[in-house]
């Protein structure tokens, strides 16, 4: 391999490919992606999800599914059956069928005796309190558990009596006997099993003792063959005693690797902090448009290959950072340059009368899909006298170079005619009630003659073709980049209150009737939108996705 290569490779890739050249595991790979299913994947999950099938795949290997399913409190099948669902959407399949931690429940627990003959396990009375105080500070050396000292047939007694459910919760647990001097607090006799009398979403009551995750995971790994381990930098520090187990136990030799989990301006990854956002009704759900989960910005319209662009763009790297924001923005918008429809739809409309068009009269005109895309075709749009555009296009008395409609100024109508601003109609407190104008017959988009030359295009909806429908306009979820920087202020004092605006009365062209849950649009010169789940025939609700440019860069004042 020339020196250019290696250096084009990130850091994992390079281990892959030592360890192929060594003939290691005889060339095989073999990576696992290993959710708990106690919540909904973020955006962390989603580097985590394309740094193993990537590289797997870019290696002729596979990758397992498999779910960390010890903790039956807090798991259940719908974060299963989300989580399985978001992998999908990005486009990866994982090998065979899901697997379960808690498919190896009795292997882990012939591991856990197999410590205990050997002397390296023991089962501990202590509170949890007890345990904690005993393993002292990290300048400090811990101390030995008075229950240490028990024999192995006493051990081998009281953890079967664990199994059994001959003791309530609490009262004992199975520590690892390691090493109470190590400078690694995780190397200080860790817990590997407590009692937790609690209903398993795929065992049902067939156990009453569960192993911890440094347990399960490691010796998971094993039992599966994996051969890179890949996961976030918060578990460099278990990395020993991954080590130690498969050491000890004399196993297969998974190695864990170690990357930079993905920080995102304006977005949380806590499991519990996104948790309190649904609890306490800040958002509308777990994949509520404004939530950095995957179900979240599928909702909102990004297009999984986007995020797998983004994750690629952030890179794989050692050391901890954040990302900006509008680079995954930047992703999503280029995706959707791509892919998405272009369409009409005025926001807030304000009424034009083409005077000189003559009353009753109508045509259609043709409308270019998506110009990137020559495949995508055309669609009809209907022009009538009367027409809505956005409010925000006109104003009475203009500044110097403004190219929207003010009266006596020319402004072309995309894909249709220029028009001449005469006048407006007001009520009596003065407030515009309609705009009127004059248009040029013979400067039809495409077969302009005219010889006029208008600065300025707008969009617009024919009434006669108009329908309602609603749009979702979204903000960032939180005032400022990092919520959690300071863990003494509570995350939720940065919560934007206006991160959501609704529109109720805007209007688009019949077009977008027969739009599907899903489907994504470029609204012209308003950026791109997704049509929500919430959608009825009757009535077509759009989130906004992202603006045609990094209009976000504002600052978002708090309150």
């Amino acid at each position: 391999m020339t020196e250019e290569k290696r250096e084009s490779l990130h850091f994992i890739e390079q281990i892959v490919e030592e360890d192929i050249k060594s003939g290691k595991h005889d060339g095989r790979i073999l990576t696992r992606f290993p959710p708990e299913p106690n919540g909904y994947l973020h955006i962390g999950h989603a580097k985590a999800i394309c740094i193993n099938f990537e590289t797997a795949k870019k290696y002729g290997g596979r990758t397992n599914l498999r779910f960390d399913d010890t903790n039956p409190t807090t798991e259940e099948t719908e974060y299963v059956d989300s989580i399985m669902a978001d992998i999908h959407w990005l486009g990866f399949e994982w090998k065979d069928e899901p697997l379960y931690a808690s498919d190896y429940f009795d292997k882990l627990y012939e591991f856990a005796v197999r410590l205990i003959e050997k002397g390296l396990a023991y089962v501990d009375d202590s509170t949890p309190e007890e345990i904690a105080s005993m393993k002292g500070t990290p300048s400090t050396p811990g101390d030995e558990s008075p229950y240490k000292s028990r024999s192995k047939e006493e051990n081998l007694m009281l953890f079967e009596g664990m199994k059994n459910g001959a003791f309530p919760d609490g009262s004992k647990v199975l520590r690892a006997n390691v090493d109470m001097t190590s400078p690694n607090m995780l190397m200080r006799d860790p817990v590997i099993y407590r009692i937790k009398k609690e209903h398993h979403h795929r065992t049902g009551d067939d156990w009453c003792i569960y192993p911890m995750y440094d347990f399960a995971h490691g010796q998971s790994d094993s039992i599966e063959g994996i051969t890179h381990s890949l996961c976030s930098l918060e578990f460099i520090h278990h990395r020993p005693l991954y080590d130690w187990f498969i050491e000890k136990l004399e196993i297969f030799p998974s190695r864990q690797i170690e990357f930079a989990r993905m920080n995102v301006e304006y977005m949380i990854t806590s499991k519990r902090k996104l948790l309190k956002l649904v609890n306490e009704n800040f958002v509308a759900g777990w994949d509520d448009p404004r939530m950095p989960t995957i179900s979240g910005m599928r909702r909102r319209g990004y297009p999984p290959a986007a995020i797998r662009t983004f994750c690629d763009k952030a890179g794989v790297a050692k050391r901890e950072n954040t990302i900006e924001i509008s680079l995954l923005e930047s992703c999503v918008r280029d995706e959707l340059n791509r892919t998405a429809l272009r369409a009409m739809v005025v926001i807030d409309p304000i009424k034009v009368i083409i005077t000189n068009y003559p009353e009753g009269q109508s045509e259609i005109l043709k409308a270019e899909n998506n110009p990137e895309d020559p495949s995508s075709g055309h669609r009809d749009v209907l022009f009538s006298r009367e027409l809505y555009i956005e409010r925000e296009d006109f104003m009475e008395n203009a500044p110097p170079k403004y190219f929207r409609m003010t009266p006596g100024a020319d402004v072309r109508l995309k894909h249709a005619y220029i028009l001449h601003c005469t006048g407006v109609k007001k009520d009596n407190d003065g407030n515009i009630l309609e705009i009127t104008a004059t248009y040029y017959p013979d400067s039809k988009s495409g077969e302009d003659v005219s010889g006029i030359k208008p600065k300025g295009t707008l969009h617009w909806v024919s009434i006669a073709d108009a329908a309602p429908c609603e749009i979702r306009l979204y903000d960032r979820l939180f005032t400022v980049p990092d919520p959690t920087a300071d863990q003494n202020v509570d995350f939720l004092s940065f919560y934007n209150p206006k991160s959501l605006e609704l529109v109720s009365d805007a209007r688009m062209e019949s077009s977008l009737l027969s739009a599907k849950s899903g489907m994504q649009f470029q609204f012209l010169r308003q950026g791109y939108f997704c049509v929500d789940k919430s959608s009825t025939s009757d009535r077509i609700v759009f989130n906004k996705t992202v603006g045609l440019k990094d209009s976000f860069s504002k600052e978002v004042k708090k309150g």
